[in-house]
């Protein structure tokens, strides 16, 4: 479980520190950008940019979330058989 924890938070970090060259724009949204600079407005390219990341991030983070509860689930399903397990070998014993 910790090595997971480590794995996720290595990964959270690297994203993190590679941010600024995730900002990249798509073709339509450089057009767009160009444009208003064009008419004097310079935020709207901030905003483009953190909506690129937000939708680039989401699907890698919800997989992660579903990986995470698997993960917690299968483990949490294979104390329960070790449980039983265990249970049975001690009533074979007892006989």
């Amino acid at each position: 479980m910790k090595k997971f924890l480590v794995v996720c938070g290595c990964m959270i970090a690297f994203f993190m520190l590679t941010i600024p060259s995730t900002m990249a724009q798509c073709a339509m949204c450089r057009g767009t950008v160009e444009s208003s600079m064009g008419n004097g407005r310079n935020n709207v390219g901030v905003g483009l940019n953190t909506g690129i990341v937000y939708l680039f991030m989401m699907p890698y983070l919800l997989v992660a979330v579903i990986g995470y509860m698997w993960y917690r689930n299968s483990k949490k399903t294979q104390q329960e058989r070790q449980f039983v397990t265990a249970r049975v070998q001690q009533a074979l014993h007892q006989k």
